[in-house]
């Protein structure tokens, strides 16, 4: 069974079905106009298609998947945990690389079921870090944020402890 910092497949397949997250259903009926289903895939550029296509397989699990014949661009399609990423080969001006990790600039987030297992194996991998919490009354939600190789921010938390309850009723 392969295993990556989020877990083994049986663990994520386990966490889709039986829905990882508690939702707290709004009384009414959400609006839809545009019938949205799902989050189908991101977006993201990157200086090496291989380098980073190498990283979200090896660290985060994701698998390589077929990518349509009539996309001429260099790319790769990734898939799993329900969503997909797509890589794109841009220019340097388009992919500033950054160093500096800061929780509050624009990331990814994926949910984990052993944040202490899984900081283990990023110390492993060599992957610096910055590692964070939150807390809403008596709920505590661990956070680690990391870069791809492009400078991307990744987060990985226990986020599955917050109820999602909507701001409507």
């Amino acid at each position: 069974m392969t295993t990556n910092i989020l877990g083994s497949w049986g663990h994520m397949k386990d966490a889709i079905l039986s829905g990882s997250r508690r939702f707290v259903q709004a009384k009414n009926k959400r609006p839809n106009p545009l019938n949205i289903v799902s989050l189908n895939h991101v977006s993201l550029n990157c200086h090496s298609v291989e380098e980073s296509k190498s990283f979200y397989e090896k660290v985060l699990g994701f698998i390589p998947v077929h990518r349509p014949g009539s996309l001429t661009s260099e790319g790769a399609w990734l898939s799993g945990f329900g969503i997909g990423i797509h890589l794109l080969c841009s220019s340097e001006d388009e992919c500033a690389r950054k160093t500096t990790i800061d929780p509050k600039d624009k990331h990814i987030s994926f949910q984990c079921n052993n944040m202490i297992q899984m900081e283990k194996t990023l110390k492993k991998m060599d992957v610096s870090y910055l590692k964070t919490s939150i807390a809403d009354g008596e709920i505590q939600v661990d956070q680690v944020f990391f870069h791809d190789p492009d400078g991307f921010m990744i987060e990985i938390c226990s986020c599955g402890k917050l109820p999602v309850i909507p701001l409507v009723g």
